[in-house]
C-alpha cells in the first residue's frame, strides 16, 4: 500500500514537472521550428522566412515540426513516468490516464 501510495505521489510530481519541460521540434533542416510543453501546449513557432514563398511546403514542414515535437514530448512523458513507477508492476501498454 505504502508503495502504491509513493508511485502516485512520484506521478504527480513527474505531471506538474511535465508543464515546464519544452521540447523543440523541427523540419526541413530547421527552417521550421515548433516548441511544447510536456502536455503539448504549443508554446512558438519559427519560421524561416525563406520558405514563406510556398505555401504547400511550408503547410508540409510545419506539420512535420509539430509531429516532431508531439514525438518528442511523448518520449520525455514516457521516461519521466517510467520513473515515477520504477518498481511497481505495470502491464505493458498500459497508458497513465491524462498523459498520452
Amino acid at each position: 500500500m505504502q508503495q502504491a501510495q509513493r508511485m502516485q505521489e512520484n506521478m504527480k510530481r513527474a505531471q506538474e514537472e511535465l508543464a515546464n519541460v519544452e521540447v523543440q521540434g523541427q523540419a526541413g533542416g530547421g527552417m521550421v521550428k515548433v516548441n511544447l510543453t510536456g502536455k503539448m501546449e504549443c508554446r512558438g513557432v519559427r519560421i524561416d522566412p525563406s520558405v514563406l514563398a510556398d505555401a504547400e511546403m511550408l503547410e508540409d514542414l510545419v506539420t512535420a515540426a509539430f509531429n516532431d515535437a508531439v514525438n518528442k514530448a511523448n518520449a520525455e512523458a514516457e521516461k519521466r513516468m517510467s520513473a515515477a513507477t520504477a518498481g511497481m508492476p505495470i502491464p505493458p501498454g498500459m497508458k497513465i490516464p491524462g498523459l498520452f
